[in-house]
């Protein structure tokens, strides 16, 4: 018989202090850890205006042994992106970050998202709206949080859908088979492409971790501003709320050995560098940039392959998730598998989710509108 399952609501503070091990933990046993639910994550985003008093921390333990069985991490929010009605919305930041999703015990899953989302009805003071902008839409998450909507008699609205590009090895893969499945047709051309980069000159990959990934940063974000982020002033450098945002994550993540950045150089210049949270077997992706000079040589793709190479020489089991949103091409990755996401709105146990919908929909027909009128 398994342990009954308690909620509780936690300060930002009280959470960020004292949960830092219980995560990891949970991170070990979940199918899909979701670092940006991290203490780490959500004592940065102070630093991106989110007052404490809008953070909604649901911690879902058994209650015999306060063993953390799932954490979801949301913000109280009203904007002209919900039409001002008040709802619940996860990530706190998601201009950065890949997932919406609870982190939630692989053995356990069903239950603890049914015990995550009763604690939210029977809150007077939350919404009883969620919004829910980079939801997974396959795998155990969220067959999940499927159930417990059903369960509960709420409802799921999804506008915007797109497949993202992830890594997920098979069990006897290496670098080179790996490419070839995942490459398939592309394999050759692709493969050519890098060894054109080979002979222009020495090429060195360099994975930077803890403090050293602190000073990395200064250079990734030069790299980012050199290119046309950097003319169009969306450059992280370019952006003083961002910027402070990013030099948070990376230092409260460098403390836990949960972040890297990956630089690509030739013959000693630096033409591409990633920006990644890298923990429990898992690496979700925040930025790349590249030298835009050298884009004929696709220093982005390049620098890609150098890290799957890595990945798999140090023979750790390890999944990717890439973050692309949904104006992002597949294909223009090395990486061969594909996740279900979209943009979804929750209506919590029969509550109206009309104007959120409204905004979504409206949203998605503005973005169908400007692609299809001429540049």
């Amino acid at each position: 018989m398994t342990a009954p399952i308690a909620v509780r609501r936690l300060p930002a503070g009280t959470y960020g202090a004292s949960y830092s091990e219980a995560f990891a933990d949970l991170c070990r046993g979940a199918e899909a850890p979701n670092l940006h639910m991290a203490p780490a994550a959500i004592s940065a985003a102070k630093s991106f205006g989110i007052a404490s008093d809008d953070v909604v921390v649901l911690a879902a333990q058994e209650q015999s042994s306060d063993r953390l069985l799932g954490l979801w991490a949301l913000r109280r929010t009203r904007s002209l992106h919900s039409r001002l009605a008040p709802v619940l919305e996860a990530p706190l930041v998601p201009l950065y970050e890949v997932s919406s999703a609870p982190v939630l015990d692989r053995e356990r899953a069903s239950e603890v998202a049914l015990a995550l989302l009763q604690a939210i009805i029977a809150t007077p003071d939350l919404p009883k709206v969620v919004k829910l902008p980079l939801l997974p839409m396959q795998g155990n998450v969220s067959a999940a949080i499927e159930s417990a909507l059903a369960a509960t008699g709420s409802s799921i609205a999804t506008f915007e859908r797109w497949q993202r590009p992830m890594l997920v090895a098979e069990p006897g893969d290496d670098a080179e088979r790996y490419l070839r499945r995942a490459l398939g047709q592309g394999y050759k051309k692709r493969m050519q492409q890098h060894r054109q980069l080979e002979k222009a000159g020495v090429v060195s990959y360099r994975r930077h971790r803890d403090g050293d990934a602190v000073t990395t940063l200064e250079d990734f974000l030069a790299l980012e501003a050199a290119g046309w982020k950097g003319r169009g002033g969306t450059a992280l450098a370019s952006l003083p709320q961002h910027r402070a945002y990013i030099r948070e994550i990376v230092r409260n993540f460098a403390a836990i050995d949960a972040v890297r950045i990956d630089l690509l150089r030739l013959d000693d210049q630096l033409i591409a560098g990633g920006l990644l949270l890298d923990f429990a077997g898992q690496s979700h992706f925040l930025k790349i940039a590249y030298d835009e000079g050298r884009a004929r040589l696709s220093p982005g793709r390049a620098l890609a392959i150098e890290m799957l190479r890595a990945d798999f020489a140090a023979g750790r089991p390890f999944r990717l998730d890439s973050g692309a949103g949904d104006r992002v091409d597949p294909s223009a990755y090395p990486w061969g598998e594909r996740q279900e996401m979209a943009n979804a709105i929750v209506a919590l146990a029969g509550r109206s989710a009309l104007l959120p919908k409204f905004a979504a929909a409206a949203r998605s027909q503005l973005r169908r509108w400007r692609d299809r009128s001429p540049r």
